[in-house]
C-alpha cells in the first residue's frame, strides 16, 4: 500500500511538473501551450458551467469567456503546487455568478449533471458512468449556493478538494463540510422520493443507483 501511494504522489508531481512548465510556456504566449491548456480543461469548465446555469448556449458562450480572460490574465498567474486549475476554476465562478446575477435567475435550473462521486483511486466503472441527471439536478436544486458550488465543482468539474477550496477561496475543511452535509441533503432528498405518486417505469434505475452511490459517503 504505500509502495501505491509512493507511487500516485510521484505521479502527480510529474504532472505538476509538467504543467507548470506549460502554463510557464502559456506566460510567454506560446501558442501551442495555450492550445494545450484549452484542451486540457475545456470539458470540465463547460461541464462546471452547465451544471450551474442550466443552458447550453450560454454556457457555451461563458466558456468562451473563460478561456478569453485566461489569454488576458495569465500574465499574472502565480505557480503554486496545487497547479494551475483553481485560478482557472476561480475564474468560470466569478463568471457565473455574474452571469446568474445579472439575470436574476433565483435558482438557475440545472439541465445538465453528471458525477463521478470518486474520493479514491479504487473506484469501479460503475461509479464512473453518468448518473440519472434529472433526479440529481431536482435535489441539487434544493441545496444551498455554497453546497452547489462545492457540488457542481467536486463532480461535475471534478476537481479535487483542495482545488475546490482554492477556486472558491474556502479552506479544505469547510468544503469537506460543505460535501458532507450536501451528499447528507441529496441522500435525504432522494429518500424522500422512495414514496412515488406514480409507478417508476421498469428500466427506471438512475434513482437508485444514485441513492446507493451516495450511501458511500
Amino acid at each position: 500500500m504505500a509502495e501505491l501511494h509512493s507511487t500516485i504522489d510521484s505521479a502527480q508531481t510529474d504532472a505538476l511538473l509538467e504543467e507548470k512548465e506549460l502554463v510557464q510556456r502559456a506566460k510567454n504566449q506560446d501558442k501551442e501551450a495555450l492550445a494545450a491548456l484549452y484542451e486540457t480543461y475545456f470539458d470540465s469548465i463547460y461541464r462546471y458551467i452547465l451544471a450551474r446555469v442550466g443552458e447550453a448556449a450560454d454556457a457555451e458562450d461563458l466558456t468562451e469567456e473563460v478561456f478569453l480572460r485566461m489569454l488576458r490574465a495569465i500574465h499574472t498567474f502565480q505557480w503554486q503546487q496545487i497547479g494551475f486549475a483553481p485560478w482557472l476554476f476561480r475564474i468560470a465562478h466569478n463568471l457565473v455568478v455574474d452571469h446568474l446575477r445579472r439575470r436574476s435567475y433565483r435558482r438557475s435550473r440545472m439541465n445538465y449533471i453528471t458525477a463521478t462521486f470518486i474520493e479514491s483511486t479504487e473506484m469501479t466503472d460503475e461509479v464512473e458512468q453518468k448518473l440519472d441527471s434529472e433526479h440529481l439536478n431536482e435535489a441539487v436544486q434544493q441545496l444551498s449556493t455554497a453546497q452547489r458550488d462545492v457540488i457542481t465543482l467536486r463532480f461535475a468539474a471534478g476537481l479535487s478538494v483542495a482545488e475546490t477550496a482554492s477556486a472558491l477561496g474556502k479552506q479544505a475543511g469547510n468544503v469537506k463540510v460543505l460535501q458532507h452535509n450536501a451528499l447528507a441533503a441529496l441522500r435525504r432528498i432522494l429518500e424522500n422520493k422512495d414514496k412515488p405518486k406514480t409507478t417508476e417505469p421498469s428500466n427506471g434505475t438512475g434513482h437508485n443507483y444514485l441513492k446507493a452511490i451516495l450511501k458511500k459517503f
